[in-house]
């Protein structure tokens, strides 16, 4: 599915990262980039319904579990227009946008990665995270030691300071203070180009089960 042709691609978009460049060569983003990204999450349509029956891998050029090459860059200093970057992501069902539980793949020349969690979620759902962890914290903790024997780490954006209405001693104040919950491990531009990626990623994705139906079980979402 993916290739070296892929990065190469993404290589030369991220020299010429221009409407006009963009536009002579879709062609070969349609060929080396978008059908093997999208012929992928196909094939990971059975194993994400494996994982859980609450999550999608929907095969469409706009609108499903493929990111559009598009930068937003209204608020960013940086206006180049596209993504030098594969970002797929698989949703739960009910989710409204990105910031919500989901697997997800990130490809790119400069690192690419296998996710699990979720990134940036609105305040209402951050705060009952956070509460759920105050009041459950042993199947988090036993969620995070699969990750961490995995090859997994949980990363992202947190505060300074310890939330509103948790105290700066509270045992488990470092996870508490987090605006973010994903699980990442990094593999290798050979690994995403074999022939057993979907199997390598199923596998993978197993150990962040017990994370993703915490984070659904915090959010009242069915798992």
């Amino acid at each position: 599915m993916f290739s070296q042709h892929s990065f190469d691609f993404l290589n030369s978009l991220a020299v010429n990262n221009d409407r006009e460049w963009f536009k002579t060569n879709q062609q070969q983003y349609e060929d080396q980039v978008r059908t093997p990204a999208l012929q992928f999450i196909e094939a990971m349509q059975g194993p994400i319904l494996g994982l859980s029956p609450r999550f999608t891998a929907v095969a469409k050029k706009v609108g499903g579990s493929l990111m559009r090459p598009q930068r937003d860059s209204r608020f960013s200093k940086d206006k180049t227009p596209y993504k030098t970057n594969v970002g797929i992501q698989f949703k739960h069902f009910q989710a409204k946008d990105v910031h919500a539980p989901g697997f997800y793949v990130h490809i790119a020349n400069d690192e690419c990665f296998i996710a699990a969690g979720i990134w940036h979620p609105e305040s209402k759902d951050l705060n009952a995270i956070r509460h759920c962890i105050d009041e459950n914290p042993n199947a988090y903790q036993k969620a995070l030691t699969q990750l961490s024997q995995a090859g997994f780490e949980l990363t992202g954006d947190s505060l300074i300071r310890p939330p509103r209405g948790f105290d700066k001693h509270h045992p488990m104040i470092d996870e508490l203070r987090r605006k973010d919950f994903i699980a990442i491990k990094p593999i290798s531009s050979e690994q995403v180009c074999q022939a057993d990626f979907i199997e390598f990623c199923t596998q993978e994705y197993q150990h962040t089960r017990a994370l993703m139906a915490y984070l659904c079980f915090a959010l009242d979402l069915d798992f």
